[in-house]
């Protein structure tokens, strides 16, 4: 008994299995059917992220778009100068224009043919509680047009209020205004009847984009102008700290700085900071800025300073990145011709890294618009903006807030109209960073080199 093997040289040609190029095998189609599965895994990832995002973008389009429209009535008010000199005479100024408020709602119902046994107090519930206000602020800014049109007749288009508003967009229903303390079953017929003669309608509410906040008793008033302002003034002092200092540190560090522990150091703890929670910047910025620094708490400064330290670790690494992008031959080249090694890197290097830099910078900038938790611990949070800054150095060191800071107020508040102005203040915030991620598109085509 032996062992014999099997020589493959010794086989015959007629014992061979003949197989052709054009005939798939086991091994092929099991290879083919594995890609195609990946394919499918690929397709299947893509539609959920898909779904999901339009999913997102639904939720947010139907629960805000609803914040840019904001019920008015028409009042005719007919102009007595004596009376408003009287009125701007007393101590209680509110009460005398809600009087004059009365009696135009009173008129107002017999123009409707709208038949009431409502004293006029009861009517203005239907009104916004700041009404008196936005018509004395009115008549303050206009005083000299009011006495040249003494005795005539002058609309005013007057807010409702956020029940009345909240009942014709459908978030307030009958039923859920049998508790309310200030409206009934009455006064929401008389809404259908006002509505119905045109009298009280629907507009697009400038206030919400140009406005300011409102207490909690005047959610039809709030706005997130002063808020966009903040945020402005806020990302100013973010680019003009975190630009130049991100980019220098980051050309010392690529092109100057010596291969050392020390160094080595440096870019791990900047790796490090980069993943850093937000909040603990804003334990730093409360710990430095406000209580060591004694700067101005709430202040767009304080949030621009807070921002700043969050961004630059986002700026290095993508400069650096950027720069390390360039290949080597362009540095050569130019030492080659006996540029020097700043010349080389500002002259050559630099230009060619500028796509990457700003698209970088504006990437952080967007991140840090979005940011809310830094804010809450420099106290811009729970603070009301409800005016405008006076001037340049008055919008950066006076109290304001940011539009996150400001959704997340209106987030919190009790009343349903504030919920909705939190997801039309999310538009708001979505339209603002769409704009700078499209801005950063345009600027790295705009500037991009080919070699």
């Amino acid at each position: 008994m032996t062992d014999v093997t099997t020589n493959p040289a010794s086989e015959t040609p007629a014992s061979r299995k003949k197989t052709s190029l054009l005939t798939v095998d086991a091994l092929t189609r099991k290879r083919n059917a594995a890609e195609t599965r990946f394919k499918a895994y690929g397709v299947v990832a893509i539609s959920i992220g898909v779904f999901f995002l339009a999913a997102l973008l639904w939720a947010i389009l139907s629960n805000g778009m609803s914040a840019f429209q904001q019920t008015v009535v028409s009042l005719n008010i007919t102009i007595d100068v004596a009376r408003l000199e009287a009125a701007e005479k007393s101590i209680v100024k509110t009460s005398k224009y809600n009087a004059i408020i009365d009696e135009a709602l009173i008129a107002k119902m017999k123009d409707a043919g709208v038949e009431t046994e409502m004293s006029g107090k009861d009517l203005r519930k239907m009104l916004s509680s700041g009404a008196a206000a936005t018509i004395r602020d009115d008549v303050l800014a206009n005083w000299d047009a009011i006495k040249a049109r003494d005795g005539q007749v002058m609309q005013y288009d007057v807010l409702a209020s956020s029940r009345v508003d909240g009942y014709l967009k459908g978030r307030v229903t009958r039923e859920a205004l049998a508790r309310d303390k200030n409206l009934d079953a009455a006064h929401l017929d008389i809404v259908d009847q006002l509505v119905a003669k045109g009298t009280m309608v629907k507009s697009f509410n400038w206030d919400f984009i140009l406005g300011t906040d409102a207490s909690d008793n005047r959610p039809e008033q709030a706005g997130i102008g002063a808020s966009m302002l903040g945020s402005f003034y806020m990302m100013l002092v973010v680019l003009f700290l975190a630009l130049p200092i991100g980019v220098a540190a980051s050309i010392y560090l690529e092109e100057f700085a010596p291969k050392n522990r020390f160094t080595d150091l440096i870019e791990v703890n900047i790796s490090n900071l980069a993943a850093v929670p937000s909040i603990v910047f804003g334990i730093l910025g409360l710990a430095v800025f406000i209580q060591f620094m004694h700067l101005p708490q709430s202040a767009p400064i304080v949030g621009g300073l807070v921002l700043t330290l969050m961004t630059l670790p986002t700026i290095i690494i993508s400069t650096r990145a950027s720069l390390k992008a360039v290949p080597p031959s362009i540095r050569d080249a130019a030492l080659g011709i006996g540029a020097s090694k700043m010349q080389a890197t500002f002259h050559h290097v630099l230009p060619l890294a500028m796509p990457g830099i700003l698209t970088g910078t504006i990437i952080g900038l967007a991140q840090a618009l979005g940011e809310t938790a830094p804010l809450l611990l420099i106290g811009m949070v729970g603070f009301i903006a409800s005016n405008y800054p006076d001037g340049l150095a008055d919008g950066f060191f006076s109290p304001n807030s940011a539009m996150p800071a400001q959704i997340y107020e209106w987030a919190k508040r009790a009343d349903p109209a504030f919920y909705e102005r939190a997801w039309g203040g999310i538009i708001v915030l979505l339209v603002f960073l769409l704009t700078m991620n499209i801005l950063a598109i345009l600027l790295r085509r705009r500037f991009e080199r080919r070699w």
